[in-house]
């Protein structure tokens, strides 16, 4: 095969696409896009996101020690987008994109976003101060689900929600089963 080098970069995709959301005592709420977020730890359940110190949640987060990830939807990717190039500093994203901020059921300051099919109310337990972007872990301290994706049997679905990754620039909603975790060692 044929190879070209390049540069040291992030190439590393697709990634989860979601909306951050944050907010701090006196001040509108606020949603900040991110696609550098992951899985650290399933016990305690840990994520992390990366985030820019100059954008306008950064501060919110680091003070209030507290965000939601949001996932998003085909449905959503509009609004994804746009809280992602807008900033809060100038507009208010939830009004202008139709979005409702709910009371997250664990945290005091940061909002989750109604629409989404899944909010992780996430308390940030540590910062690492990484170049560009500062990576806040944090620990899932509450979980919610749409009842909009039970099935029959009280199962959440999630694959059913139309999820969106980002690859390069692009958005794309998640599409064919290909396998399950196991399927490559599971006797027939």
């Amino acid at each position: 095969m044929d190879k070209q080098e390049w540069k040291p970069g992030n190439m590393l995709y697709p990634v989860p696409v979601v909306m951050v959301s944050c907010g701090r005592e006196g001040e509108k709420p606020n949603i900040v896009t991110v696609a550098w977020t992951g899985t650290i730890c399933s016990d305690p359940a840990m994520v992390s996101i990366s985030v820019r110190p100059e954008r306008y949640s950064y501060d919110m987060i680091k003070e209030t020690g507290e965000f939601v990830i949001n996932l998003t939807t085909r449905e959503l990717t509009r609004a994804t987008d746009w809280c992602g190039v807008k900033s809060g500093r100038d507009v208010d994203k939830f009004h202008e994109m139709g979005l409702t901020a709910q009371k997250a059921c664990h945290l005091d300051h940061a909002p989750i976003i109604a629409e989404s099919p899944v909010n992780l109310e996430c308390k940030v337990r540590d910062i690492q101060e990484l170049g560009s972007h500062h990576m806040f872990i944090a620990e899932v301290v509450g979980v919610q689900v749409s009842g909009d994706y039970m099935d029959e049997s009280g199962k959440f679905d999630l694959n059913s929600t139309d999820l969106v990754a980002y690859s390069h620039g692009e958005y794309f909603v998640l599409g064919e089963k290909i396998g399950k975790f196991g399927y490559s060692v599971k006797k027939s």
